[in-house]
């Protein structure tokens, strides 16, 4: 399976990643080592040394550098054999590890993986809701194995809340909603709107709304390739017009580790004004939907995966309703990037 590989990818959180330790992760395929140099920068080089291709992350930090456990070899941030602890100590020209430019915005630590000529952090999408200076921000990861298309479908198309999630997500309004599908260039939008919803008791207190009012409640995505996006979700009284007040802005940030299983980071915040109340509040909402995303999106998604084993999603000729339009529309946007990139060498 093709991935794009000029754009940037998630690759950790940054609290995942200390000073004190090496991190490894397979993204697009590919095992990645992630450390912090003496700046506190860090860096990502492919996890296996070139000598007899040991894993790098069970060496040590030696300064800047990494130096492999099983001959003491050491690498820095840039990939380079800098110390050769053998013989005359000759560092051999072709002693070099390939190094990926890295990124931290946003609570994230984003990744290129192609051409490093082209890695633009400008390129980054905003998910500036997840500073911590400005939001509280809450913020979870799991592993699906999925491929992460079809994470990107089950984000943008969320008519499935009414029945995967009917007790904390959903409602029996969900699948009436209004939707409207707009697209800025390669961003593309999925607006869900639902009138005259009773929600589940979990979403009332999250919303800050009292107990069984009936509310109008909106639910838009934001994609951006290859699969990150963003979800603003509120709620009023029904007729009310609707404001930012009590918005809930949220991450879902996906990463292929192979064609069949995903990396997949999840956050919720509010704004800091909000005070001591909205620090509890973003608490209760990431432990709020972590259970239903683990309990009941995994599984559904896993079962998919299974069900379609190897075969492509095309070649299935899935058929297809009014609510799938977004998801179809951000499939077709990422194959003909994918297509793009290839067909430009």
């Amino acid at each position: 399976m093709p991935y794009l590989k000029n754009t940037w990818y998630v690759a950790a959180w940054d609290h995942e990643v200390s000073s004190s330790n090496l991190f490894h992760r397979i993204l697009l395929g590919e095992s990645i080592l992630l450390f912090r140099d003496s700046k506190n920068t860090v860096q990502a080089i492919i996890n296996r040394c070139v000598h007899r291709f040991a894993p790098l992350h069970m060496g040590q930090r030696v300064g800047d550098n990494v130096q492999c456990r099983y001959h003491g070899l050491e690498f820095n941030g840039r990939g380079q054999c800098v110390h050769n602890p053998h013989g005359d100590g000759a560092i051999p020209k072709a002693a070099v590890v390939r190094s990926f430019p890295v990124h931290e915005r946003h609570s994230a630590i984003w990744i290129w993986m192609g051409d490093p000529a082209l890695a633009n952090p400008d390129l980054i999408p905003d998910f500036s809701f997840n500073d911590p200076e400005a939001n509280f921000v809450g913020k979870r990861y799991l592993l699906a194995k999925a491929n992460y298309l079809l994470e990107t479908d089950n984000i943008m198309d969320l008519s499935h809340i009414q029945y995967l999630h009917p007790g904390s997500l959903g409602s029996d309004n969900v699948a009436t909603a209004t939707i409207e599908l707009k697209q800025d260039g390669d961003t593309i939008w999925s607006n869900r709107l639902v009138h005259g919803e009773i929600l589940p008791d979990f979403l009332y207190r999250a919303f800050g709304l009292p107990q069984g009012a009936v509310v109008d409640r909106w639910i838009d995505v934001r994609w951006n390739a290859p699969a990150n996006m963003a979800l603003f979700t509120g709620a009023v009284a029904t007729g009310t017009p609707r404001g930012k007040t009590g918005e809930i802005s949220a991450a879902h940030l996906f990463t292929p580790e192979s064609e069949t299983t995903t990396h997949y980071w999840f956050s919720v915040a509010l704004p800091r004004q909000t005070g001591e109340a909205g620090a509890e509040l973003v608490e209760f909402n990431i432990c709020g939907v972590t259970g239903p995303f683990t309990n009941e999106d995994l599984p559904m998604l896993e079962a998919q995966q299974q069900s379609m084993g190897n075969t492509d999603f095309w070649a299935m000729k899935p058929v297809l309703l009014p609510s799938d339009a977004p998801a179809i529309r951000a499939r077709r946007a990422i194959d003909r990037m994918i297509a793009d990139e290839q067909s430009a060498g």
